[in-house]
């Protein structure tokens, strides 16, 4: 049995209309066109991928990257997998459970063999788990949540199940009994904040993220995060531990005089990353990859989100190979790659 392929020569449909297609040749348009799914406004991901996208798109003539905010992440994967789709945000976490048939991907029986095909572009900080309410609030502590509307994350997704975890595991609280999860997707649930229809914000996110720090220039804000005694609590080390997870620290002052917390809030930190399939165009990807990081590197004092975005994080957490073109563009960049990153 035979898949398809991304190659140089070969694209992928970029509407609707057409994704079913699959790949066709290049030969039926002036440009390459290749699809990268992403998470929605809001979020890192889709900051990120765009990012990627437009220095790509405006650096290397011959492509155009074009951007897909919907749907979910698990689906996403698969496509990329299938052939379908030339790039999509993945994570340390969703590739165990695909390469392990677990949890979203129980009932999909190629998930395991689909997995193989997957390989890293780069991976980057998501960020820390912001867990934001306005100081008008009153509320200082998770165990304050109880009777409140919170924003979780999207339903269904793997940021409002980790913090339905952490809700649970540092306050005892249970969504949908002791307080209200509400149920938007990303940049519903921004302007749903901003307009103080949520008492509690939770975005993975890096700081200082532009949806908050639009609020906190006329809001006084606090973050909420996990008690130095709870760290070591075997429900918070069980979701630390997570592949691609871990404990992070979210500054006091980074964004700026509004923000209220007087020292710093420990919360969860994740990775994720730009995957593709292992047969996309080795060339491309070589020149894709440092191309991106060339283009950071110019705009790193004017987008401060950006400074976390290294070549040396491209490598960090790491479960499953790079893919040849961007191991190669890497070590020309210094970074040393770990065993696991070579297929």
């Amino acid at each position: 049995m035979t898949h398809p392929t991304l190659t140089r020569r070969a694209v992928l449909a970029g509407t609707a209309a057409t994704a079913g297609l699959g790949l066709l040749p290049r030969a039926a348009r002036a440009k390459d066109l290749l699809r990268m799914s992403t998470l929605g406004p809001g979020t890192s991901p889709n900051l990120v991928m765009t990012t990627f996208a437009n220095i790509v798109n405006r650096e290397m003539p011959d492509y155009e990257i074009q951007i897909n905010a919907t749907g979910a992440a698990t689906r996403h994967v698969l496509e990329v997998a299938m052939g379908k789709t030339a790039f999509c945000m993945s994570s340390p976490a969703l590739h165990a459970l695909m390469a392990n048939q677990r949890a979203m991907f129980e009932k999909t029986d190629q998930a395991p063999e689909l997995a193989t095909r997957l390989r890293t572009v780069l991976n980057f900080p998501m960020g820390v788990y912001h867990i934001a309410v306005y100081e008008s609030s009153g509320i200082t502590s998770l165990e304050q949540a109880r009777g409140k509307r919170v924003f979780l994350g999207p339903p269904g997704g793997a940021a409002y199940a980790t913090m339905s975890r952490l809700f649970k595991a540092v306050a005892g609280l249970e969504e949908g009994t002791d307080y209200e999860a509400v149920k938007l997707v990303w940049d519903a649930a921004a302007a749903s904040f901003q307009d103080g229809n949520l008492d509690i914000y939770c975005n993975p996110t890096n700081a200082p993220s532009p949806v908050l720090t639009q609020i906190a220039v006329t809001n006084p804000i606090r973050f909420l995060g996990i008690p130095a005694e709870q760290r070591e609590a075997e429900a918070v080390q069980a979701l630390a531990n997570r592949p691609g997870f871990g404990l992070g620290t979210l500054p006091a002052g980074v964004y700026g005089d509004n923000q209220m917390n007087a020292e710093d809030t420990t919360t969860l930190r994740v990775t994720v990353g730009i995957v593709t399939h292992q047969d996309a165009d080795e060339a491309m990807i070589h020149a894709m990859t440092k191309t991106f990081f060339d283009g950071v590197e110019e705009m790193r004092d004017s987008a401060p989100w950006l400074k976390v975005i290294t070549p040396e994080g491209a490598v960090k957490d790491l479960n499953m190979p790079l893919h040849p073109g961007a191991l190669r563009a890497l070590e020309e960049m210094g970074v040393t790659i770990p065993d696991v990153a070579r297929a």
